[in-house]
């Protein structure tokens, strides 16, 4: 069993950066991959980016990749997600979870946080 915490929201100007954390329970953080995912209002959740279990290359969405970067160390079982260049599209609820296999799908993540509002103002 994992339990997530995000941190990191709020409301930022167009152009602007946050950054956003995941915190993990447990002493077994270091065995699955993180991804984080976005849900804009009236839309469905979609993924942002995700990093293996080791730590390696991260793979982004297109419409985060130059801008966002992904990142996790796992003696502090924490993820974080470092966004830069802030759009208005970017406005949305960001979710961490835990999977147990690479991959860009929902379905392959089994454990999830409550989320994180990040509002983005032009």
């Amino acid at each position: 069993q994992v339990q997530l915490v995000e941190s990191g929201g709020g409301l930022v100007q167009a152009g602007g950066s946050l950054r956003l954390s995941c915190a993990a329970s447990g002493r077994t953080f270091s065995s699955y991959t993180m991804g984080w995912f976005r849900q804009a209002p009236g839309k469905e959740r979609e993924f942002v980016a995700r990093i293996t279990r080791s730590g390696g290359t991260p793979y982004y969405a297109d419409s985060v990749m130059g801008r966002f970067t992904l990142s996790r160390d796992n003696a502090k079982n924490t993820v974080y997600l470092q966004m830069n260049s802030l759009k208005r599209g970017d406005t949305a609820v960001y979710y961490c979870a835990a999977g147990r296999c690479p991959s860009r799908s929902q379905n392959e993540y089994d454990y999830w946080g409550q989320g994180t509002q990040v509002t983005v103002s032009s």
